[in-house]
């Protein structure tokens, strides 16, 4: 199954690659990682975790633009919009609720192409647990809301060029 789930997210990562455009600094490609790769970099996540931080993340594949992390939430962490890029999840461990859609509360402007919140307003929420996938298109806020215990997440940046989609 972890097998499945790590080639799952490498096609994934290749197909949002097609549609990317390459800018920035050159970062070193990292194409595979195996599901011993990933187990060890949520094993240093945990070992890394300090108390009161609600999200650690580490990198697992690499094609500039595009990133696919691993995040390692115990706790709420702030709202998030992405005015250029579009986020797909797939969760590996633990559950918790996801809300998109809706306003940010408190909302900041983080840098030119992101905004952070402390909540969100009139949003969906859904729970998600182990194995489950969400996208969110550019310019849509989301937010764990609830973590239980822990919830790790692969978490996918796609650049985007088109005009941001309303979620459902």
């Amino acid at each position: 199954m972890r097998t499945f789930e790590i080639t799952t997210a490498i096609a994934i990562l290749s197909a949002a690659s097609l549609t990317a455009q390459q800018t920035g600094p050159a970062v070193p490609m990292r194409d595979f990682a195996s599901s011993a790769d990933v187990a060890a970099l949520i094993a240093q996540a945990k070992s890394e975790h300090k108390e009161g931080q609600p999200l650690l993340s580490k990198p697992i594949l690499t094609l500039a633009p595009i990133n696919a992390n691993l995040e390692y939430r115990t706790a709420v962490a702030p709202a998030a919009v992405h005015e250029t890029e579009a986020e797909i999840f797939y969760v590996i461990e633990g559950s918790g609720t996801m809300v998109t859609g809706g306003q940010l509360i408190g909302e900041k402007r983080l840098n030119a192409e992101n905004l952070n919140g402390t909540g969100i307003k009139n949003g969906r929420s859904r729970r998600v647990a182990k194995g489950d996938f969400t996208i969110v298109p550019q310019g849509v806020p989301h937010w764990f809301s609830q973590i239980d215990g822990t919830l790790v997440l692969m978490s996918l940046h796609v650049p985007r060029k088109s005009d941001p989609v309303t979620a459902p």
